[in-house]
């Protein structure tokens, strides 16, 4: 019997039309699609394994995931096979053969999102469900100085869904960077690992203080209580994109695209 290949993969897509990224029977799921295209090519069942689910509507420009196939196929094949089974709003970007220790998820060092808001009085038209709107004017100074408590190790139960089922709170944040051009505020934000809804729950809490709601040492306070009904509004999924992440140089993965700029 011959040892199944291994290969890694880039992939982004548009969440809108997804009800997050795992398989369900009952509702589309960015997993089933590639699943489904992948198979369709290596004529055979496969299943994907991401680096980061992302949840219903959520978007994603450099994504990574790995799966085993036993017929052979060059990169250039599954690439141009699957893309041509995946629909509009998902493709794959590039894939390698990669050994079979390396996996998408456990073998991530570091993983980046990008968090875009149109912060303008009139609601967004091209790019409805693609970027969050936000209609009162955000403060970025009062936002970043209010994200910088956030840096670092902490328990992050504060900005964890009620339904995470991650087996620890405790998380790294690495970088946290808000920026505005005209009408646009967008977080760059990169850590160890994020927990469920961890991005948008801090969003929440950045936009409070973006507006003047509360000071920037309420993110501390927060964080500190490890209360999630301390933490304030969860932000829309529709601004949250998973952008990047990083691996060991040991396993020669090929650049993953920067987060597109459209913004």
């Amino acid at each position: 019997m011959s040892i199944p290949a291994r290969f890694a993969a880039c992939i982004e897509y548009n969440g809108k039309n997804y009800n997050g990224w795992q398989r369900q029977s009952h509702a589309p799921s960015i997993q089933k699609e590639l699943e489904n295209a992948i198979s369709q090519v290596a004529n055979e069942a496969v299943r994907v394994s991401t680096s980061g689910r992302t949840d219903t509507g959520v978007h994603a420009t450099g994504q990574v995931i790995h799966f085993d196939i036993n017929s052979r196929r060059t990169e250039r094949e599954l690439v141009k096979g699957a893309n041509r089974y995946l629909p509009d709003d998902v493709c794959i970007l590039w894939s390698i053969p990669v050994d079979a220790d390396f996996h998408a998820r456990f073998s991530a060092l570091e993983r980046r999102y990008r968090y875009v808001i149109l912060n303008r009085p009139i609601r967004p038209a091209y790019l409805h469900g693609s970027v969050t709107w936000h209609r009162p004017i955000l403060d970025v100074v009062r936002m970043q100085s209010a994200a910088a408590n956030l840096l670092g190790k902490h328990d992050f139960s504060a900005f964890r869904a009620a339904g995470c089922q991650s087996k620890t709170s405790v998380k790294t944040i690495l970088d946290i960077q808000i920026h505005r051009q005209d009408d646009w505020v967008w977080m760059d934000i990169s850590a160890n690992g994020f927990l469920q809804h961890m991005v948008r729950n801090i969003m929440g809490v950045l936009m409070r203080i973006g507006e003047g709601v509360e000071p920037p040492e309420w993110s501390r306070h927060v964080l500190e209580t490890h209360d999630r009904k301390q933490g304030g509004i969860t932000s829309p999924a529709e601004g949250l994109y998973f952008v990047s992440v990083t691996y060991d140089a040991k396993f020669q993965l090929p650049k993953i695209p920067s987060a597109c700029r459209f913004w």
